[in-house]
């Protein structure tokens, strides 16, 4: 096995700022919806929406470097075989002793799991989480743009419902990140300064 970089400067980049500005965007909305008192609601507010439109210009400069760099090929999903062979290894091998199905690359840096979720997570979870976050700072030019009939509270819940999905997601993928690798805090590592055992 050799050390390769398989995260480069702006992969690093965007990982670590895009979680801390989902940090504070959860940090901040937990505070808005009366969770507890820190920074005070005015304040919360100010800080969630500037952390929204600098996550959502980062989003934007990301997936045009996906486009570019042809990296939105790792998130194409695996065949169910493999799909099926990863599930039975965070299940049951992992805890048996036994061996990884997924040998990662730079070229195939995610497993067929991480495939899946992160599909989900840039499909679904963060584009909904948008959506309804836009639809809620814009509630006050609904009936302008002819959506006058949306119900406020069904978006509000919608949004924090999207909130709780991205909580979990950051729990799980937390936990995996430092549980599951070879050597101790090995994927953080890997994420921090991008060089992995290939």
């Amino acid at each position: 096995m050799e050390k390769v970089l398989m995260y480069n400067r702006f992969e690093r980049l965007w990982h670590w700022s895009s979680a801390l500005l989902i940090l504070l965007l959860l940090f901040t909305g937990f505070e808005i919806h009366g969770t507890y008192t820190l920074l005070g609601f005015e304040m919360a507010v100010d800080v969630h929406i500037i952390s929204a439109w600098t996550l959502i210009g980062l989003w934007v400069l990301a997936i045009f470097w996906h486009m570019v760099t042809g990296e939105w090929r790792q998130y194409v999903p695996s065949s169910a075989n493999k799909l099926i062979a990863m599930m039975k290894y965070y299940g049951i091998d992992i805890f048996m002793g036994g061996g990884h199905p997924h040998h990662k690359t730079r070229k195939e840096k995610l497993n067929p799991m991480q495939r899946l979720a992160y599909l989900a997570l840039h499909v679904a979870i963060l584009p909904f989480s948008v959506l309804s976050g836009l639809l809620y700072y814009f509630y006050p030019y609904w009936g302008s743009i002819g959506i006058g009939g949306l119900s406020l509270v069904s978006i509000a819940l919608i949004h924090t419902a999207l909130a709780f999905a991205m909580l979990s997601f950051l729990i799980v993928h937390l936990y995996l990140a430092l549980t599951t690798s070879e050597e101790p805090l090995g994927y953080l590592k890997a994420m921090t300064h991008g060089y992995e055992n290939e």
